[in-house]
């Protein structure tokens, strides 16, 4: 969620189960205050906020840390979510979340768990093997600094690219729980225009298959059928470190760096091996009611 969205949890809070974890963006429209608030929001309703930290925004370490304090003492940097941020050109000396997170800063300030970036089907401005190279030596900083790690990845609507993905991932010795980028329910237009911004596959075959056509665009979208279609291909798949299930419960927020809008929820009845689990992160592309209200009645109909 973004600092202006407290309005619309505070609407779907009823819908939202208790210790969802929500993500709070860090826009450059928005100020300290805003973050700070709408964090403190989220932990005032009963869910774990994650607050990003936009790495190519940040002006110095002073602000860093001075934005760390202000969630800190608002019992809000439990988690985070640590990525490079919009801007091309850094505002200052951090030129990706690595530098952030290699910085050894986030400990001192109580974060004990650390999401970082994944791209299941690339990055438009980021070359293949520089997006894996960073995920390895992210992976194992958070490792060396004993904090807990997730993976929280841009959404798609194909789960093929998806499931190569998450099994190369293993491949590569990464066992970080790692959550799918899921849209939660949204007009078909806007979904494609995320679509387009963040360089998401959406020709005529692969939403035919996520559930809606090129030729109608006045309808909305559900994730149901990619949902489904990626549970069943987890089941099927041990090598990805997944068992069976489909949506859990809960959603919430927007994100930066990973996508617009976005939050975590599970996969019920996924299971967790040796090599890590498998889980959801939900876009609110079409807000947070309409996305915690969908989570729940797919989960229901699912157990």
């Amino acid at each position: 969620m973004t600092g202006k969205d407290v309005p619309g949890l505070l609407e779907a809070k009823g819908t939202i189960p208790v210790g969802t974890k929500i993500n709070v963006t860090f826009l450059g429209n928005e100020d300290l205050e805003m973050r700070v608030a709408a964090a403190k929001a989220v932990r005032e309703f009963g869910f774990v906020p994650v607050p990003h930290i936009s790495a190519r925004r940040l002006s110095s370490q002073t602000q860093l840390e001075e934005f760390l304090g202000r969630l800190q003492e608002v019992g809000a940097t439990n988690s985070v979510f640590v990525v490079g941020g919009d801007p091309t050109t850094p505002e200052g000396p951090y030129e990706d979340s690595f530098d952030v997170i290699r910085s050894g800063i986030l400990p001192s300030y109580g974060v004990r768990e650390v999401s970082i970036a994944g791209y299941p089907e690339g990055h438009p401005d980021i070359s293949e093997g520089k997006l894996w190279k960073a995920l390895e030596d992210k992976s194992a900083s958070l490792k060396e600094q004993g904090l807990d790690a997730t993976i929280l990845t841009q959404f798609a609507f194909d789960t093929d690219p998806v499931l190569a993905w998450i099994k190369e991932v293993r491949a590569r010795g990464i066992d970080t729980p790692i959550r799918i980028g899921t849209p939660g329910p949204a007009g078909i237009k806007r979904l494609l225009g995320f679509a387009r911004r963040f360089g998401i596959g959406a020709n005529a075959m692969i939403v035919k298959k996520y559930g809606f056509s090129l030729t109608n665009l006045m309808g909305t979208a559900g994730p149901d059928k990619f949902v489904e279609d990626l549970a069943r291909l987890l089941a099927d798949d041990p090598s990805t470190g997944s068992g069976t299930g489909a949506t859990g419960s809960g959603t919430g927020a927007t994100g930066s760096g990973t996508g617009a809008t976005g939050s975590g929820t599970g996969m019920s009845g996924a299971a967790t091996n040796a090599t890590g689990s498998v889980k959801l992160h939900f876009y609110t592309f079409g807000g947070l009611l309409a996305t915690s209200e969908w989570a729940r009645d797919f989960a229901a109909a699912d157990s």
